[in-house]
């Protein structure tokens, strides 16, 4: 098979390495020449410590770089059985660019977009040919992590949900299916880890240091928030919140803070840019969290509980099954445990009690708890025992 890539930024570039690993013919597009140089270097060094470190043999590794064919011609997209773009997150960008594509691949040709919470109907809407048309958003970076969302649109024809899922399997990854919502899945039920945790800092009640320390040694979590958000870098972070709170009809749930707001404004896009939440100049000194565990458990209970429950609405509203729900979040973005698992640890009448609580003290929608929630603690049940 043939696959076109539309993007050499590190996302296409990073796609590129997997399917061209996988054994594909890959075309990798880029009009701008110094970014598809970039690219092809990139994912030949990726291949050399591959190699050097045993993961890859040196064979493998040339024959890899072999099907790998950088072009700036999308001409060249002709025999492709599948093209996934991954491009500026611009709705009209995206819907021009397959507009154009569809006069020149062929009608069986796939076409599919990376886009991390764009609504994949209206990319399809676009075509001529929407029934082709589907999501396969990876994670950044695509060659180590392991998690694909795969996303119908409205107008996808039925089986090619399946046969992509087939694919992105053959292809070494772990693909779990999504409703065509804002954020899908982990975008979607990861927001209350960023938003309830700037939450807490505006309110004073802990520190950024803290409230990762928090988060990290005691829920056990990879990073902490504001350490996560510097990573990812707020350019991104926060547009992809504001995106899906725009998306949501303005869900209060999903409001983005002022707080991050203001960073993205200033330019301080965090480990990027040598500021976010953090300083990363070399003379800076890291902050000292407060390591109180009674204060570090309240901030645990109450981030959780919100993670917890934006997954079982998810679950309540068909967004993806339970097993789906927890693959994405502890393959996606490396959570310790898959939240509903989680819910059935600490038990799920303490984690409505929480929610609760807090809606009695804010009176904030935002606290609302999952109508699912409430059913399973009157009706005794778990989401696995």
């Amino acid at each position: 098979m043939i696959i076109g890539i539309i993007g050499s930024g590190a996302m296409g570039a990073g796609i590129a390495q997997v399917v061209a690993t996988a054994g594909h013919t890959v075309r990798l597009l880029d009009q701008n020449a110094e970014a598809l140089q970039r690219a092809s270097h990139s994912i030949e060094a990726n291949l050399r410590k591959l190699a050097e470190k045993g993961k890859l043999t040196t064979e493998a590794a040339n024959a890899t770089r072999a099907r790998l064919h950088p072009t700036n011609d999308i001409q060249q997209f002709t025999d492709c059985a599948l093209v996934i773009e991954a491009v500026i997150e611009d709705l009209m960008v995206k819907q021009q660019l397959f507009r154009q594509l569809e006069g020149i691949v062929s009608v069986d040709c796939v076409l599919a977009s990376n886009t991390s919470s764009l609504s994949i109907t209206s990319i399809a809407a676009a075509c001529q040919r929407p029934e082709r048309f589907i999501g396969i958003h990876f994670f950044n970076p695509a060659p180590v992590m392991q998690l694909v969302e795969v996303i119908p649109a409205i107008q996808t024809r039925s089986g090619l949900a399946a046969e992509i899922r087939n694919l992105v399997e053959s292809w070494g990854k772990l693909p779990v299916l999504a409703k065509d919502t804002p954020g899908f899945i982990v975008n979607r039920v990861a927001r209350p880890f960023y938003g309830e945790a700037i939450r807490i800092l505006e309110e004073g009640f802990a520190d950024i240091a803290t409230i990762d320390w928090a988060l990290t040694e005691l829920g056990g979590f990879r990073m902490g928030p504001f350490a996560l958000m510097d990573f990812i870098g707020h350019d991104v972070n926060y547009r992809v919140t504001e995106s899906v709170f725009t998306a949501f009809f303005y869900d209060p749930r999903y409001k983005p803070s002022f707080t991050q707001k203001r960073l993205f404004e200033a330019g301080y896009y965090g480990r990027k840019t040598g500021r976010g939440f953090y300083s990363y100049a070399p003379e800076a000194v890291p902050p000292v969290p407060n390591r109180d565990e009674a204060l570090g458990n309240v901030i645990v209970s109450r981030v959780l509980a919100l993670l917890i429950n934006e997954a079982a609405d998810a679950l309540a509203l068909n967004v993806a099954s339970r097993d789906d729900l927890e693959l994405a979040m502890t393959k996606g973005v490396n959570y310790p445990k898959g939240l509903l698992a989680w819910a059935d640890e600490l038990g799920i009448a303490d984690v409505l009690d929480t929610l609760d609580h807090l809606y009695a003290e804010y009176h904030e929608d935002r606290y609302r708890a999952s109508p699912l929630l409430r059913r399973m603690v009157r009706e005794r049940q778990h989401f696995f025992m």
